[in-house]
């Protein structure tokens, strides 16, 4: 399948994969989600810490509740864990385009693979938040009819994310088996 060239612009360049001999190995080229994808989730997790912290200190010091500070501070530990561990787990996320499916992975230690035939592809949705929008990024979104086989990725260049859609689109009309 013919790989449309604003799919690697911007991305990571080289995929995190497992190094166990258990990893399951695909033939084929990874594509990968734009770095600016940490960036935006690194401002939303540090909004949500600020947001924990301004809280805990309205509730400890304005209410005497010094109890506030034990969840808050779960919270933090939590947050800045979730940050810390952020750029490699971005460089986890990847997909291939195949002949008859696109593969999503995504994970090291709890690894999930999908593979979404073209042809049961029902809806192709991109979308981009505020702050996704001011980095340029956005997330494609496949809808199949089974509940558990939609995927999404996360994080794809907005040029990138428009082109895969229409590529998906593309192939899909092409491949409609049994609806």
């Amino acid at each position: 399948m013919p790989t449309p060239p604003a799919l690697d612009e911007g991305t990571f360049t080289e995929l995190k994969q497992p190094r166990g001999s258990a990893r399951l190995e695909l033939d084929g080229s990874w594509h990968q989600i734009s770095r600016k994808y940490v960036a935006v989730q690194l401002i939303t997790n540090g909004f949500v810490l600020l947001l924990a912290i301004a809280a805990a200190i309205v509730v400890g010091v304005a209410f005497q509740q010094l109890w506030a500070f034990i969840p808050a501070a779960a919270v933090v530990v939590a947050t800045v864990w979730a940050m810390a561990i952020l750029p490699r787990q971005a460089r986890a996320y990847g997909y291939m385009l195949r002949a008859d499916d696109i593969v999503f992975r995504r994970g090291i230690l709890w690894q999930r693979m999908v593979a979404v035939p073209y042809g049961r592809m029902q809806l192709v949705d991109v979308t981009h938040g505020p702050l996704d929008r001011a980095f340029g990024i956005a997330q494609l979104k496949l809808v199949t009819a089974a509940a558990t086989t939609g995927a999404t990725i996360p994080g794809l260049t907005q040029a990138g994310a428009e082109q895969l859609r229409d590529t998906l689109i593309e192939v899909a009309e092409s491949r409609r088996t049994g609806l």
